[in-house]
């Protein structure tokens, strides 16, 4: 009788904690669902984490590093998902690690992530992260085949964000590709001043508002001077 009574409080135990389990779920799938619609951010990390716990889950697991890394918490968003190159991760988390590794300086790192993405879905931006990061990390011969197919694939209509003034602003993509090209041509051959600054030229002229692009050709114009100045 005693063994009996063990095994049925053992099955009514389960039957309960299995029952209370699935109305956590439920209550934080609804809560999730309200976070969503007050835009609640911590509310929504909040309630994935605790999901994650009931029921673990890849896709879920992916959108809590989303939404943390959409919210400038690289570190909490690279600890949810992890960091290694992996080619069977989904696209959003090899979104969310190739920005999140940017953001926390590790060009080698993120560099790999921007790979997995460019071989799944080619295009410009990409193009364009893969070529910053190439200069960043000493490729620049591997950086100028992603800017010349940057330059002509992108079109008229499509900008890149820059944040090196006080004020972030947007600048064209195509401009930003001749920059990049300034940059390539100077770092590969630093006697090549007068054509890094003509490419330069070029994206002034396509985006006469871009601040980086004026702030590189008047460092270059300085080196031009440099010496003359030491004679």
């Amino acid at each position: 009788m005693r063994k009996i009574a063990f095994v049925v409080l053992c099955a009514t135990s389960f039957m309960v904690n299995a029952q209370s389990n699935t109305e956590l779920q439920k209550h934080y799938e609804a809560f999730y669902k309200q976070m969503r619609m007050q835009a609640d951010v911590n509310g929504m990390t909040n309630a994935l984490t605790h999901l994650n716990v009931l029921s673990p889950s890849k896709a879920r697991k992916d959108t809590l590093a989303y939404i943390y890394a959409n919210n400038s918490q690289h570190m909490q968003a690279l600890n949810t998902i992890g960091i290694d190159k992996n080619e069977a991760d989904s696209d959003l988390a090899v979104q969310v690690k190739a920005i999140s590794l940017k953001a926390i300086n590790q060009p080698k790192r993120s560099l790999e992530q921007f790979e997995i993405l460019n071989k799944r879905t080619p295009n410009p931006y990409l193009a364009y992260e893969l070529a910053d990061l190439k200069i960043q990390t000493g490729d620049n011969v591997g950086a100028s085949t992603n800017i010349e197919y940057g330059i002509a694939n992108a079109t008229e209509d499509m900008k890149y964000a820059f944040y090196e003034r006080q004020q972030p602003y947007e600048a064209s993509l195509k401009a930003a590709f001749y920059h990049l090209k300034a940059l390539t041509t100077y770092n590969q051959d630093k006697t090549k001043i007068d054509e890094a600054i003509s490419f330069i030229d070029e994206a002034l002229k396509i985006d006469p508002n871009f601040n980086l692009a004026s702030l590189s050709k008047q460092a270059l114009e300085n080196r031009k001077t440099q010496p003359s100045e030491e004679k």
